[in-house]
């Protein structure tokens, strides 16, 4: 079998290929070791095509894939490298100078065409990446890949949010992060509905005066690729449950006591997955794209009907900036459901500022910088003069490069200077405070565990970071640094002195070096390049690194390679 599908076909997807780099690395090995091969499960969206392709760029490989109109069709998966008469024990002798077989969609493979995989998978002369997403139906001979232990599994989570934030600033360059928020959440995680998002609201984004960061506030566009998301919904012609579904999505989440409201419906809607009922009674959709698909879709008399009263929602914002208050004079800062204020938000509607101000002290509290500061500036908009958020404003700002004078007593615990907190904390914060001041390793990594339990990322990163300098036990040590690492990673970029250069001392000066170029972006090769060294050296010396820091992979490098900068006098 000569017929292969060279890496100069294949196209080259716009988006950077990020958040991946271990998985990738366990691919590589798959193709080159024992093993022959993996396959790959994740729920739908997750990256498993991008990761195969990534996985055989460079490589000479045969791909295939199952699509819902060739389940019927024998070998329908592989008829672009078959012949139109073939029998199973031919398809295998033909494939089997494949040296790599990449298969996508496997759930959706005709029987003929998993029967050959699997085959091909007992035979063991062929590798084979193989991809299918979890949770779905698959014929059987190809769930006995992993099963029947033919093949190891690889089982994909999310792209983490931090990841997947990244990725979205690399595509669409600074956004505003109320509206980078808006958009992962509309996505659900998914990085193809994700990426059809962005492109629905291009021409929609407009760029901030002050801060460079484009924003979009209004209605969802309703383009073809978003309504194929929203089909289950939009697609539902039972008037009584399309009037729930309509009525929840201008006022979510609804209780089933609201007078009405068809049980009978609601039931229907749930058990087809389209809405689900929350332990406290509440009816949520299943999926966030919904909603606001229906709220774009409604006609404008209809809109105008459900839409909630002006004097219902200052009441409903109100009630959400008290309950925040009283989860922040509880020192928990865990996330709270906020509908009225996020709804409000999306539609372009100005926000009060007292409302804005409690808003970006949450987020601030929660290690969330720049989302406090955006909450601020909305904040702003309504009311130039609004103090509050004035003052959030300069204090979130300051969290990405935090200014030595300290503004209040927990944060002079922060700059590593506990003693002139003594008997003004309380709680957790004062546990910390003594925890530091004894030099106290496990204290401060059991305060650092309560910190992010209760929400205040930022500063159980902080509290990690501080212990990596007192722990007597190496273990220990690398232990908390690979937990500040992890939780800084989710604090959208603050910089502050107890995070900044966090390990850099414990590695060679060579190890330093290319540390700080990998961390700068360069590629291995352009590393090797530029030291004059071979990228199998560069590799070694990065392994090294990972190990000694506690990182997973090169993208945690620039949280710990990071400086102070200079402050201003």
């Amino acid at each position: 079998m000569t017929t292969y599908e060279r890496d100069a076909t294949m196209p080259v997807p716009p988006w950077p290929f990020t958040g991946r780099e271990a998985e990738l690395e366990l691919l590589g090995r798959s193709l080159t070791g024992a093993r022959r091969g993996t396959v790959v499960t994740g729920p739908a969206g997750c990256g498993k095509t991008r990761l195969l392709t990534e996985a055989v760029r460079g490589r000479d490989c045969v791909r295939a894939a199952g699509t819902p109109e060739g389940r019927a069709i024998p070998f329908a998966a592989f008829a672009h490298v078959l012949p139109g008469a073939v029998t199973l024990p031919g398809a295998v002798d033909l494939l089997s100078g494949a040296g790599t077989l990449v298969v996508d969609d496997a759930h959706l493979l005709d029987d003929a065409s998993a029967a050959l995989v699997h085959q091909l998978a007992v035979q063991g002369r062929t590798r084979l990446l193989v991809a299918a997403p979890a949770g779905s139906p698959a014929p059987g001979a190809i769930s006995r890949l992993w099963t029947g232990e033919l093949l190891p599994r690889l089982a994909l989570e999310p792209l983490p949010a931090e990841e997947t934030a990244r990725l979205l600033t690399a595509a669409a360059g600074p956004l505003d992060p109320l509206t980078a928020g808006r958009l992962l959440g509309l996505s659900g995680g998914d990085l193809r509905l994700l990426r059809e998002l962005l492109e629905a609201v291009g021409d929609l984004l407009t760029p901030g005066a002050d801060t460079g960061e484009r924003s979009w506030r209004g209605p969802l566009p309703l383009t073809a690729a978003v309504r194929a998301y929203a089909v289950p919904v939009l697609g539902r012609d039972c008037p009584r449950e399309r009037e729930i579904l309509d009525r929840l999505a201008f006022a979510e989440p609804l209780e089933p006591s609201v007078d009405g409201l068809d049980l009978d419906a609601c039931e229907a809607l749930e058990s087809d997955g389209l809405v689900h009922v929350g332990a406290r009674g509440g009816v949520r959709f299943t999926h966030p794209l919904y909603g606001p698909v229906l709220r774009a879709a409604a006609g404008r008399l209809r809109a105008r009907r459900l839409s909630p009263d002006p004097r219902t929602c200052t009441a409903a914002l109100d009630a959400e900036a008290s309950a925040l208050v009283r989860r922040i004079d509880r020192d928990d800062v865990t996330a709270l459901p906020t509908p009225v204020g996020d709804f409000l938000l999306a539609e372009g509607r100005p926000l009060p500022g007292a409302y804005a101000a409690v808003r970006a002290r949450f987020a601030r509290l929660r290690g969330e910088p720049r989302t406090a500061a955006a909450w601020a500036r909305e904040g702003l908009r309504a009311d130039p003069q609004d103090a509050a958020c004035r003052d959030e404003l300069t204090r979130s700002e300051g969290l990405v490069s935090l200014h030595a004078t300290p503004r209040d007593p927990y944060d002079t615990v922060r700059l590593g200077t506990p003693g002139e907190a003594a008997g003004r904390l309380s709680g957790v914060f004062a546990r910390h405070a003594g925890a530091l001041a004894r030099a106290d390793g496990p204290g401060l990594d059991a305060v650092a565990e309560e910190l992010e339990e209760r929400g205040f990322t930022l500063f159980a990163a902080e509290a990690y970071a501080q212990a990596v300098a007192v722990h007597r036990d190496p273990r220990a040590a690398r232990h908390a640094r690979t937990r500040a690492v992890a939780l800084a990673r989710r604090c959208e970029d603050a910089r502050t002195p107890a995070l900044s250069g966090l390990a850099l001392g414990e590695l060679t000066a060579r190890q330093r070096q290319i540390v700080t170029l990998a961390a700068a972006g360069l590629s291995n090769r352009q590393i090797a390049e530029r030291l004059t060294l071979s990228i199998r050296t560069v590799g070694n010396h990065l392994y090294g690194a990972y190990t000694r820091l506690g990182a997973g992979d090169r993208t945690a490098l620039p949280h710990l390679t990071r400086t102070p900068e200079a402050q201003p006098a």
